[in-house]
């Protein structure tokens, strides 16, 4: 016989659990073994059905999504966890995958497609929404643009410019810089507004930002 796929909905809606409980019911090869309305009943859950996935909401009283997935993934043997949520914001969808979320759905997923997501994800396929998918890829290609152009914008400095620049990413006044590259507080001064000219910036901050966005902050 195959094995049924046990799952815990958390969710603080008892309408979401009702539809999502409905629908899994009845289908083949999944039962829902547990409800929870937030992340500490979800833990509770968990203890008492042992679920093998877990529809998980983000945002709830007491404990949020993103904790209860982490506390059930710091388990020995942890269930799968899928965030089922409204908030698709790159935030909540970086933290959810780092806490060690599987999947990544948003409420408005087409019932089959959520079926499919339980069963994939129970049988060890991480499974992200399409538009969360393509938003990643996106966010990753906007990444590496900006450390390619951050790259290419500080190979223009002079290697004194340069150490000036990643002292400031790291927070170092013109004093401090001054004592520890042995200038001048006034040649310190001299170099950041030659960095800044350089680099078509106004301020520090800008600098700093643009270190971290070539990895050297």
């Amino acid at each position: 016989m195959a094995r049924v796929i046990r799952v815990l909905l958390v969710d603080d809606d008892a309408l979401v659990r009702a539809g999502l409980s409905m629908m899994l019911d009845g289908t083949a090869g999944i039962t829902v073994v547990a409800e929870a309305a937030d992340g500490q009943e979800a833990v509770t859950a968990t203890d008492a059905h042992a679920p093998d996935v877990v529809l998980m909401d983000l945002r709830m009283p007491r404990v949020d999504g993103i904790t209860a997935t982490r506390r059930l993934r710091a388990r020995t043997r942890p269930p799968e966890v899928i965030v089922l949520t409204t908030f698709d914001t790159d935030e909540n969808v970086l933290h959810a995958l780092r806490a060690g979320a599987a999947g990544f759905l948003l409420k408005d997923t087409p019932p089959p497609q959520i079926v499919e997501a339980v069963v994939r994800v129970a049988a060890g396929d991480p499974i992200l929404s399409p538009r969360i998918t393509r938003r990643l890829m996106e966010r990753t290609v906007a990444q590496a643009g900006a450390y390619e152009r951050a790259r290419a914008a500080l190979a223009a400095l002079t290697p004194r410019e340069h150490e000036v620049a990643l002292a400031i990413a790291r927070g170092r006044t013109n004093a401090d810089i001054a004592a520890d590259l042995a200038m001048g507080v006034t040649t310190v001064k001299a170099h950041v507004s030659s960095i800044l000219t350089k680099l078509g910036l106004d301020n520090r901050t800008q600098i700093a930002l643009l270190a971290h966005d070539a990895g050297l902050a």
